[in-house]
């Protein structure tokens, strides 16, 4: 790690200067200031606020760290992170959020830099390549998502392999024997990010248990690329009456789609989705859905994150148990022909 003297060494000036410079105790030359930051960028230095504060005093910040990708729902991240704002508020922390798709060079940043007290982790993927930095380092964190491997770590999660499994009980339970899966983007999948993974295992397994055909399709965004989907969906199992949607953007262009081809909600087709409770109340059609307890994650993340902190939190994995409110775009599967 950049010590303060190599960037003092670098910029050929002393290490109180640099010292100034970051704390703007002292009025500095614009020229020495910009040769020490120039120094400070590319040696790329971070301050330890720990080494700055007195001995064993924190600095009472939580780090966030929540890649904004084009792939998936900002909204729900973002309602992820308000109640990680507010919850740390009232357990007397500040947040700093970090969006960018730094992967373990973020978490390397944070422990080096000394200016978070513990961190919390979104869009985790099954063999997340940050975990390894976890697991060494004594600084408390809490993934909001579950990789394959949790041992030694605190994750607080959906359990999305039920949510899944909760879908397609429901549309057997109405007499749907051909289901297809609308998912997420691509990407998602190819990351192996862990809330489509295991909502996809438990759709598969709980088919097969209960005897369903089913067809998974990831979904990029955008009508046309809809209509492909449903039109594919359909050539391969003409027979679906069921649709489980993952994917908040798909949800209006699909009910657009059915109506287009005279394929009545749910008389004809069945729709559940999981979504944001807003996303189904609000659609054309008020959707049959697994809500997403934001919030609920949020205020239990920062809750275990908190406990960490104060000495007396152990590793845990909470698991929120699905909630499926029936809606006008679920119904009995049509008689057969």
């Amino acid at each position: 790690m950049v010590t303060l003297a190599e960037v003092a060494q670098h910029a050929g000036v002393s290490a109180s200067t640099v010292s100034y410079v970051l704390s703007g105790k002292r009025s500095i030359s614009a020229g020495t200031r910009q040769r020490v930051e120039r120094s400070i960028r590319e040696l790329g230095y971070h301050p330890n606020a720990g080494a700055r504060a007195l001995a064993g005093k924190r600095s009472n910040i939580i780090a966030l760290m929540i890649p904004l990708r084009t792939d998936l729902y900002v909204p729900v991240m973002m309602e992820i992170a308000i109640a990680v704002t507010t919850t740390a508020r009232a357990h007397g922390y500040d947040v700093l959020l970090l969006t960018g798709e730094e992967g373990p060079d973020a978490v390397r940043r944070v422990i080096g830099s000394g200016l978070a007290d513990g961190m919390i982790l979104m869009d985790v993927e099954l063999a997340d390549e940050r975990l390894p930095l976890l697991r060494e380092t004594a600084r408390p964190s809490v993934l909001i998502g579950l990789p394959a491997d949790t041992t030694g770590l605190t994750c607080v999660d959906l359990d999305w392999s039920a949510t899944g499994a909760l879908c397609v009980e429901h549309l057997a339970g109405l007499g749907h024997r051909d289901i297809a899966v609308i998912g997420e983007a691509p990407a998602v999948y190819e990351r192996h990010t862990g809330f489509a993974e295991r909502t996809l295992d438990g759709l598969r397994s709980r088919a097969r248990a209960s005897g369903l055909r089913l067809l998974h399709r990831p979904y990029e965004g955008g009508y046309d690329a809809m209509a492909l989907t449903l039109a594919r969906i359909f050539d391969e199992r003409p027979a679906t009456t069921g649709f489980v949607v993952q994917n908040e953007s798909a949800v209006e262009p699909l009910l657009a789609l059915l109506r287009r081809q005279g394929r009545a909600v749910p008389e004809d087709v069945s729709v559940v989705a999981v979504c944001p409770e807003q996303v189904a109340v609000q659609t054309s059609v008020r959707l049959t859905s697994v809500a997403i307890p934001a919030q609920e994650m949020g205020r239990r993340a920062v809750e275990r994150l908190a406990a960490k902190l104060d000495g007396h939190g152990g590793d845990e994995v909470v698991l929120l148990p699905p909630e499926l409110t029936v809606r006008s775009s679920s119904g009995p599967a049509p008689a057969a022909s």
